[in-house]
This record gives structure tokens, sequence and C-alpha cells, in this order.
């Protein structure tokens, strides 16, 4: 049988590989997507103050630390028993969603957007953010970067620094906003609506009236029949800071709908010898393997499944666009993989509103901005929607507060099942006859790429149990010797 190693892969958070295996006629008969890398924060957390987990954990990823840093900061308001003030849970979510519509704009222009705007089969020296520029011109770089600027810039006035920001604490965070300060939220707020706008028009402009793309999007070979996982509000709308956890069926009925703190009940955690990532599944459907079904418990979580989770927007632009996306795509629930880039447009021009509906909240530069424990620490965990999916960290501490247990269930390792089955799908659907090309194999690639996932966040494993080997060469080159761990 022949392997074809895609080594490493490209355009993502983290390291992996992707292993497709031809039968005799040149078919795909397997592919395996390997997460070689290694993260130990559920161990070496252990024993550490919990106070300190919204600065540790923002250090998993450097791409979006404040999604880590915000989920940290809500498991301490349940482990030291405090509900922030209504000041408090406002700053939150505005600073989040400044975040988001940040993150989302790298994603789309930097690492998914390459493969429509350049094209999935050009050059692979094009198919990058320097293509898009080379494509789209200089003047929608200039604004694809001022808005990536004034995000960061935002990230760092609230939050304390535009990467791994030190803000958040139990009951609250560590500073307010003064009204000079909030005019300039809401300008640049107003601005990023407007950038948003171009983009969701960008898309349409490239990939939406490109049948040869519509036809790729719409492609078995890029669909799934799976659960859907998204937080929502009070009326079923996403939201990416609080609500419940929502989980529709690959008909699009709701299954489930839970508080993040009984995710134990809802989402179980298996392994597999070939990989670091855990892979999740529902627990009251069960695993069934990697399977498309109702009676299988893979689920995805992703800007997709948060739209197909949901019955709506919460902001009156993004809501416009939520209904063109389901006209346009055949009604709910979407399920084809590459439709997540268009789901993840709109979601920009939700944080953008958001953003701008929290910044002229009145309520928004009130002192009142934390409120102190005074209860013991014992147990909590905080839930947000990642933009790679919903994220959960669950702390538990002994009387003094040192903790004793951590568990963290990223957005990627919500996806990691289907993100396998994509790959494996797409491989099928597109290498036929021993046909292998550059190309190809990209397409190969834009099956796990439309996730956008973290491979530094998702990865876990006990200590001592990573296979390890060290290659001593001499100045010719030449192997003199090989050091292995682990290695059957």
């Amino acid at each position: 049988m022949k392997r074809i190693s895609i080594d490493p892969i490209t355009r993502l958070e983290g390291h992996g590989k992707i292993d497709i295996f031809l039968n005799e006629e040149g078919d795909v008969a397997n592919a395996y997507l390997q997460i070689p890398e290694l993260r130990g924060f559920e161990k070496f957390c252990v024993g550490r103050p919990a106070e300190d987990m919204p600065n540790l954990t923002a250090r998993i990823c450097g791409v979006c630390p404040e999604a880590h840093h915000m989920a940290a900061t809500k498991a301490l308001d349940g482990v030291f028993h405090v509900d922030p003030p209504p000041a408090a849970k406002k700053l939150r979510e505005m600073f989040y969603s400044i975040f988001f519509a940040t993150d989302h704009t790298t994603h789309f222009y930097a690492l998914g957007g390459p493969d429509f705007v350049v094209g999935p089969q050009a050059p692979k020296e094009e198919r990058n953010i320097l293509g898009v520029i080379a494509k789209v011109g200089m003047d929608i770089a200039g604004r694809v970067l001022k808005m990536r600027r004034d995000g960061h810039h935002l990230i760092k006035m609230i939050g304390g620094r535009a990467v791994h920001p030190n803000w958040g604490l139990p009951g609250g965070v560590s500073r307010g906003i003064n009204e000079e300060q909030r005019q300039e939220i809401e300008k640049l707020g107003r601005e990023a609506i407007e950038f948003a706008k171009f983009s969701i028009q960008l898309f349409h402009d490239v990939v939406l009236s490109n049948t040869e793309y519509v036809d790729l999007i719409k492609s078995d070979a890029y669909t799934h029949q799976v659960y859907n996982m998204g937080t929502v509000d009070e009326k079923n709308h996403v939201n990416f800071y609080d609500g419940k956890i929502r989980v529709v069926g690959p008909d699009g009925k709701e299954a489930f709908k839970y508080d993040a703190k009984d995710y134990r009940d809802y989402v179980a955690e298996r392994v597999e010898p070939w990989s670091y990532l855990k892979f999740p599944y529902l627990k009251k459907v069960g695993w069934k393997g990697f399977t498309d079904g109702r009676e299988s418990g893979v689920y995805r979580a992703t800007p997709l499944s948060r739209l197909n989770a949901a019955d709506g927007m919460a902001t009156p632009l993004a809501q416009e666009q939520y209904e063109k996306f389901y006209s346009a795509l055949g009604g709910k629930p979407v399920q084809p993989t590459l439709a997540t880039h268009w789901a993840r447009l709109i979601e920009l021009l939700y944080a953008t509103e958001n953003w701008v509906r929290l910044a002229t909240d009145p309520e928004i530069t009130s002192k009142t901005y934390r409120v102190l424990p005074k209860e013991t620490p014992s147990e909590g965990v905080g839930c947000v929607e990642a933009p790679r999916g919903t994220l959960t960290h669950h702390y538990a501490t002994d009387e003094r507060g040192l903790l004793t247990k951590v568990n963290l269930i990223v957005g990627t390792t919500n996806n990691n099942a289907p993100i396998c089955m994509s790959v494996k799908k797409a491989a099928q659907g597109l290498i036929k006859k021993g046909n292998v090309s550059e190309g190809l194999l990209n397409m190969v690639e834009m099956a796990f790429r439309a996730y956008d996932p973290c491979f530094g966040c998702a990865t876990h494993s006990l200590p001592g149990q990573m296979p390890l080997e060290v290659r001593l060469r001499d100045p010719q080159g030449r192997i003199v010797e090989r050091l292995q761990q682990n290695i059957g």
C-alpha cells in the first residue's frame, strides 16, 4: 500500500501531518490526521494557585490567548463562588467581541482565504497572505492591517497587553474604562463594522460569484451529517461570551441544551493510539467511530456549527446575512465544511456590531467592575465560544485555592473527530487512480483548514509517554547514533 504524507500541514496554529494510504488501484484506502506535538497544561497547572490560571493558560496559544484568559476568568468566578457586577460582564463581553473580530480577520485573510482568493490549485508559493495582496490590491491589504492593528490596540488598552492579557479576576476585572477610552472604542468599532461588511462583499464577489467555488463548497467530498454545537442566549441567538450550550442533530432539531457546568453529562473524551489529541463525543449518543449520522456521537463546534445550533443572530446586520446564508445554501442545517468560511464572516460582522452595542451601553464606564470573593474556593467551570469552537475550563481546588484538578476541552479538540473524517472524505473524493498533484493535496488540506484548528491548544498527554527520536549526525551529515523513547 502506497503512503503519501503531507508533512507539515500548513496555515494552521501548531503542528501536524496527514498520511494518505492508496490501495493497488491508486484510490484512497484511508487517511489519518496525526498530531505529534505535546502540551502539558492540564498536568503542570496542578498545584498552582487558581488565580494564576487566567495569565497562565493564556500562554497556551499566542493566537487566541484572550479565549483562554476569558474561560479561565469565568471558571474562577465559579471556583470562588462570586457573581461579577453587570458592568464587569459587559466589559468582558465587549473585550471578547473585539478579540473575536480580530481573530476572524486573521483566519479569513491569512489562513483560509488564500485557497479561494488565489485559488486552491495555484502555485503553493502564491497561496498565502502575499498572494492575497497581489490578487486584491494593496488598498485592501491596508484595510486588513488596520483592522488587526486597531483590534490589538484596544485589547491592550482594555486587557493590559496586546498579547496575553492580564485583566480578568474572579468577580470581575482589574480595571474599567473611562469616557475618552469608550469614545475611541466606539469609533474604531464603527469602522470595524464597515470592514466586516466589506469582507462579506469581497467573499460574495470573489467566491460566491464563481460557480466552480460554489460547486466545491457544496460538493459531497466536503460534506458531513453530524451534530452541531454552539452557545446561545435566552433567545437561542449566537453568543460568544455566555449562555447555554445547544446541540442540534444532523436534521437541525435541538438534541440537547445544557449549562456549561454540566458539560460532563453531555461530552465524553476518548483517545486513539495514533494521536495525542483527544476525541470528544456526545455522551448521551455514544461513540460509534468516525461515522456520520444521528446514531454517531460525533459533533462539530465551529462558526458554521454555531449558526446551525442557533435560531439567529442577536444583531441586525448579522441577522440579515444569516438569512441570506441559509437561503442560498438550501436551509438549515448547512453541513458542507467549506461553508464555514462564509459563516465565519457573518460572525465577524456580529462581533463588530456587538462591540459597538456594548461600547454605547451607559453602564460600560461604571466604576463598579469587581466584587471581591468571600467564600472558600472549591470548583468551577468556565465556558466561552473560542473562534475555533466551544472552550471549557474546569478547575477544582483545595480550601487554600491550590489546583487539584484541571480539565480543558478546547475548540479544536471538539472538532478532532470531524476533522479526521473530513480529511479522509476529501482525500477519497479528490484522489483517484493514483492521480496525485500538489494542488489536490492542498485541497485535502482545505478540509481541515476550514476548522481553523489550533493544535498547540488542543494536544494533551500524560507525562513520559511522548514518542521521541534524537538523531546525532557527524559534520558530513551522516547519522552516527539514534536515541529513542516510546517508539515501537
